[in-house]
């Protein structure tokens, strides 16, 4: 049994800083009342670990793959196409949520500007954007933390497929724009930040920037409008939200974040369902 007066020690919800129960803020990060037990759940005591927020993305994105792969298949044999190799049919990416003029206009399925950030139209697809999410996404993480990152990701794939939406794409999927917000983020970081580290983050950033813009114009069916659309809305909402050296990651950003992950989670929830729905009545 403690002694009266005797102090818990706990680590801070916020900045996981070794703190006392008793203190009425933290002396690190000034968070209110630490100690409280409302603080110890999953908005402030943060994700278990910061690759967990890129497995998670990578983890959905492959998810719905294998499964609009198994709805309807358009090539399977590489022998074919090499660069169709493993490609869902465009009836199941319809089905699941991909995005676009006709998905929204025809069928008013507005929530498509989030499952269309999970769908992917081969294996080659979906390889390059979790390749290029597992390259820029540690950066991120350590300097907008685990919470800020899934708010940027879901944003500015949300605000690319906006920007698509208005220049007419008719039908588009893909994490690309999502991770060009990242890049974005990444962007404002490095010029925001300035020094050698900052410069260094800024002119290799920049060279990820040039080459997507070179790639998308190079190649028909990039929807470089999605593109444009997540780099700026990257730089915007790192510049909203700020970085780990500006202000630390605190109950807003980690309510934005878990409200990001329950509406996919919901979101692609929703796709499936209506999926099978609709599968098991024809």
């Amino acid at each position: 049994m403690l002694e009266n007066g005797e102090r818990h020690s706990i680590l801070c919800p916020n900045c996981r800083k070794l703190i006392s129960t008793n203190e009425p803020a933290c002396p690190y990060c000034g968070i209110r009342n630490p100690g409280a037990r409302w603080r110890n759940n999953f908005l402030t005591r943060g994700l278990s670990g910061g690759d967990q927020t890129i497995r998670l993305i990578i983890y959905l994105c492959g998810a719905m793959f294998i499964l609009s792969v198994l709805i309807s298949p358009r090539s399977i044999g590489f022998a074919m196409n090499p660069l169709s190799f493993l490609s869902p049919g465009n009836e199941s990416l319809l089905l699941l949520g991909a995005t676009g003029t006709i998905p929204i206009r025809a069928y008013h399925r507005w929530w498509t500007v989030i499952s269309a950030i999970y769908l992917h139209g081969s294996i080659l697809h979906i390889l390059f954007n979790m390749m290029a999410l597992r390259q820029i996404g540690p950066l991120v993480l350590q300097e907008f933390g685990a919470y800020r990152m899934l708010g940027i990701f879901t944003l500015t794939g949300i605000s690319g497929y906006v920007v698509s939406y208005l220049a007419g794409v008719p039908f588009t999927i893909g994490a690309s724009g999502a991770v060009c917000g990242l890049i974005g983020a990444a962007l404002y970081y490095g010029k925001s930040r300035g020094g050698a580290f900052g410069q260094m983050v800024y002119q290799q950033v920049i060279g990820w920037v040039g080459g997507i813009f070179l790639f998308g114009f190079l190649f028909p069916g990039i929807n470089n409008w999605a593109h444009g659309g997540g780099l700026l809305g990257g730089i915007v909402f790192g510049f909203l939200l700020g970085y780990q050296e500006t202000t630390r990651e605190n109950s807003f950003h980690k309510m934005l974040g878990a409200a990001c992950i329950v509406a996919t989670l919901a979101t692609l929830a929703w796709a499936v369902f209506t999926t099978l729905l609709i599968i098991i009545s024809q």
